[in-house]
């Protein structure tokens, strides 16, 4: 395996410069704090990929997703691996800086809410007889572990760099958290192939539906290599669908969050991760539409504070720009 060091930008652009059909990797939202105050192991401030190590931007969303389980009631989102999956002294590191972290939980909010999104729209898929389901750019996502279906009724793939993917299973050694047979790792090298080769050498089937995530992923990729992932998901036979978040573009921003998303840029830009790709939801469900998806619902601010926050008392909600959509064939 080589062993070379490479930020997420030079992968991705490596991907495109070989024309590959889709390019994916391990991103995540930004956990906005300096290594010095991560409770988390140290990364380096390119974070690289390279081989037996998680991307910086893994730890972060799996970090949100164990502070909702501990501080927010009640949870938008249960995960109860989700501490346990990103290291043994987790609960410890965080009970420590809990006051630092309850400064973020717009953006923890966010987290917990595509991922309880992504998890409702695939329970309604698996009712309407989908057994397949793909986690583009996984990270440390746990849902593959507290599958509650059988083998028989939902088979769960893991897409991610090989990277990512080696230190993921030494993790769930660590942390005694058992690989079920529903469960399929589908590393992909986009040096090497594409997602449809990647997923046929995980025994994905191309001749039945099947459920797509993929979250904090969109706004790292190029607008093309974005739709082109949509295109292979719509390539698939009819009730396939696909979830994911995405940024609106900055000229349909309030000052205060345009503010607000380019401090949070700039951040992810100095870890060698930049953002690069916005969509206008309007004209985004329009090409959607244009592929060969019949059914596209967007998700807005207002809608999800609606459905997912209502009525709660601790001041737990998202804002920002940040949206949730979905696309069914």
């Amino acid at each position: 395996m080589d062993e070379r060091k490479i930020t997420r930008r030079d992968f991705l652009l490596s991907g495109l410069a070989a024309g590959l059909s889709v390019v994916l990797v391990d991103v995540r939202a930004p956990f906005a704090r300096t290594a010095a105050e991560s409770p988390l192991p140290n990364r380096a401030k390119s974070s690289p990929m390279e081989v037996g190590s998680p991307s910086r931007t893994a730890l972060s969303a799996a970090t949100h997703r164990a502070v909702h389980q501990l501080l927010d009631v009640p949870k938008v989102f249960d995960d109860p691996l989700a501490l346990r999956i990103i290291c043994a002294n987790a609960e410890a590191g965080i009970r420590v800086d809990l006051c630092q972290l309850q400064k973020k939980r717009s953006l923890r909010a966010f987290i917990a809410l595509r991922s309880r999104y992504a998890e409702d729209e695939l329970a309604r898929a698996i009712q309407r007889g989908i057994r397949q389901y793909v986690v583009l750019g996984a990270g440390l996502d746990t849902f593959g572990y507290r599958n509650p279906y059988p083998v028989s009724r939902l088979r769960v793939f893991e897409v991610d760099h090989p990277a990512t993917q080696t230190w993921k299973r030494v993790r769930l050694r660590e942390a005694e958290i058992a690989i079920p047979d529903s469960l399929t790792f589908a590393p992909v090298d986009f040096e090497q192939q594409t997602l449809a080769d990647g997923l046929d050498r995980a025994g994905f089937r191309t001749d039945e539906p099947a459920f797509f995530s993929m979250l904090g992923v969109v706004v790292y990729l190029t607008k093309s290599a974005v739709m082109e992932t949509f295109k292979f998901v719509a390539s698939l036979p009819a009730g396939s669908e696909i979830v994911f978040d995405y940024g609106i573009l900055s000229s349909m921003l309030s000052e205060r969050q345009r503010s607000a998303r380019e401090y949070l840029a700039r951040r992810v830009a100095d870890i060698g991760e930049p953002w690069i790709t916005y969509f206008d939801p309007a004209s985004l469900a329009r090409d959607l539409r244009a592929m060969g998806f019949k059914q596209v619902d967007d998700l807005g601010p207002e809608a999800a504070k609606e459905r997912y926050f209502k009525d709660r008392t601790d001041g737990l909600c998202i804002s920002g720009s940040a949206r949730l959509m979905k696309a069914r064939t």
